[in-house]
């Protein structure tokens, strides 16, 4: 267990580090980015391309495999359909992406500097995770 924790720590840090190194946890850079019509900065393609490059063969890999190299059994998403809740979320996500220039990674990155508007942004997203929680709980029983 103690391994685990470290870990994910170490795989936390790295992922953070990624995110600021890459100009993802700066709002303004995601903006821009986002900005197709206008000021468009295309950097932040280039990043989720190399993420994507780098993420296929451990992906496949692990598609194939019972359990983590933890031990741990491995638990990927098996759903491949698209629906209204993947569309609406999707749209969801995008939205909130589009407003604040922040997503649910850079947000926790974002933390460590006690700026107002990534303490709402992560407030913002813990309440809808709850709320999510809440409506799926309801829609299962």
């Amino acid at each position: 267990m103690k391994m685990t924790r470290v870990s994910a720590f170490l795989a936390g840090l790295v992922f953070g580090l990624g995110l600021l190194l890459a100009g993802m946890a700066n709002p303004a850079k995601v903006l821009a980015f986002l900005d197709v019509a206008g000021a468009w900065d295309p950097s932040l393609a280039l990043v989720m391309i190399g993420a994507i490059a780098v993420a296929v063969i451990p992906m496949r890999w692990a598609g194939k495999q019972k359990r983590s190299l933890s031990g741990a059994p491995m638990q990927l998403p098996v759903k491949r359909e698209v629906d209204a809740r993947l569309i609406g979320g999707s749209l969801l996500f995008g939205v909130g992406w589009g407003i604040a220039g922040i997503c649910p990674g850079p947000a926790v990155v974002l933390l460590l500097t006690w700026h107002w508007q990534a303490l709402l942004f992560v407030a913002a997203m813990l309440a809808g995770m709850y709320l999510y929680a809440m409506l799926e709980g309801r829609r299962r029983a």
